[in-house]
């Protein structure tokens, strides 16, 4: 079974509207859309202010400088953050970020707010950059669609590659931060830079164009789940692919030892989990089979569609493949439910064609938040939802054991998941507890 892709309506037509911007009414007329607004051109007006962020604060820019680490520490004892003002062609018109060893920072213009649905159907969000340090960071660049609405451009890659090279000039497409059902009519938050890891970046001339020519590509939201790619991060570039390619040299070693894994597990950081601290209950499950643990934190459907693609299974015929994961399509990108359930099932699709006569146990995609209403929960139990759809009951099997992690009322317990998301021990020995008479039947059943 495929999922249809609802297409995006015509950007004009579901845009138009009228807008209305704080500061602009003295050079427009009434009404009218001013052809670009500035965000940032030294100042700022029309009630934006620019803000440092942290990961759980905001702090006013409201003199040359501001540094926050002193409200880091409690936290995050060695990390730094410190928003200045800084020279590009005037003393004071750009604006420098640094930051170090935090996940989360950035220098964002805040206010309005504006109506920017006139701009998303031939606009841009152009500014000048220059990266003086990206080797153990990255960015991205963010804009808001509501209270809990926030979209945003992977930079992590372009930045690097900028390192060192001066002043860039960077123009995006409104559109690359919409998708179908955003509402742009009232953004207080049109620009973002958001740091991770360690780095130094200063932009400058902040401007909205009604219409403009993006230089700088952006994913296409509707087919990113299912585009093969590696797990770019500033956090994972440098361990993802040597992870892979000692996973390519595990298994080569254990078929040369003349063992060959009956049962494998793929899936994200829950399932390279099995390897920490599910370790204990994995050797009293698992060992027995030779099986091999093919997690890797951070995945989405199309990292691991990538790892497929590249080796990860070939030469190998495992009984049994757990398959979960897609939480880091909704934790990342909050991707549409049916966007996430097409990489699962693209994923499916390629395991099948490589692994004939292995059947596939796909789980549920484990609750997290700490209450049923959680916003992440929610939207993975639209995923969940509707993941019996691709269970044939012949190759490919479904099981839901979320309840066996939760409470009465529904709430996740952190006793079995300390960050409401990744399981300890005991969350593990859950896990394995839930899914064993399903694996039995599996593993006992003659090849398909």
């Amino acid at each position: 079974m495929r999922f249809a892709v609802r297409r995006m309506p015509g950007l004009a037509a579901m845009f138009a509207a009228s807008f209305t911007l704080a500061g602009c009414a003295s050079t427009t007329p009434s009404g009218a859309t001013p052809d670009h607004v500035s965000l940032f051109d030294g100042r700022v007006s029309g009630g934006y202010q620019v803000v440092a962020i942290d990961p759980d604060q905001e702090h006013p820019l409201t003199g040359a400088s501001v540094t926050v680490d002193s409200a880091l520490q409690p936290k995050f004892p060695n990390s730094a953050i410190t928003l200045a003002r800084s020279p590009k062609a005037a003393a004071d018109d750009a604006l420098t970020l640094r930051w170090k060893n935090i996940w989360k920072s950035g220098v964002r213009i805040q206010g309005g707010p504006a109506d920017l649905r006139p701009y998303l159907s031939q606009g841009t969000l152009a500014f000048d950059l220059n990266v003086a340090d990206l080797s153990e960071g990255g960015i991205a660049i963010k804009l808001y669609c509501g209270p809990e609405c926030e979209r945003y451009v992977p930079y992590v890659l372009p930045g690097r590659a900028a390192q060192g090279k001066g002043w860039q000039h960077v123009e995006l497409a409104l559109h690359c931060f919409a998708r179908e059902g955003d509402d742009f009519s009232a953004v207080a938050r049109p620009f973002t830079v958001e740091g991770t890891g360690s780095g130094e970046v200063s932009i400058a001339n902040v401007t909205l164009k009604r219409s403009g020519t993006p230089n700088t590509a952006c994913p296409d939201y509707r087919t990113v789940a299912v585009t093969p790619d590696k797990l770019n991060e500033s956090w994972s570039i440098s361990w993802w692919t040597p992870r892979h390619l000692k996973k390519l040299d595990d298994i080569k070693a254990m078929k040369a030892a003349g063992r060959s894994p009956q049962l494998v597990f793929i899936g994200d950081s829950i399932t390279q989990g099995w390897e920490k601290e599910g370790a204990p209950v994995w050797d009293r499950y698992y060992k027995q089979h030779d099986a091999i643990a093919l997690g890797f934190g951070g995945d989405r459907t199309e990292n691991v569609l990538w790892r497929l693609l590249h080796g990860e299974v070939d030469g190998i015929d495992p009984k049994v493949a757990v398959l979960m994961f897609g939480t880091n399509n909704t934790g990342h990108r909050q991707d549409m439910p049916a966007l996430t359930v097409q990489g699962i099932q693209r994923n499916i699709e390629e395991l099948r064609r490589r692994l004939p006569h292995t059947r596939i146990l796909l789980l549920a995609i484990f609750p997290r938040d700490e209450t049923p209403d959680g916003a992440l929960r929610r939207i993975n139990g639209q995923i969940n939802a509707l993941l019996p759809s691709l269970a044939d009951n012949r190759h490919v099997h479904f099981l839901d054991i979320n309840q066996a992690f939760l409470q009465p009322d529904g709430r996740l317990p952190k006793d079995v998941m300390p960050d409401l998301l990744h399981p300890n021990e005991k969350g593990y020995a859950i896990w394995a507890k839930a899914m064993q008479p399903e694996l039995d039947r599996l593993m006992a059943l003659p090849r398909p």
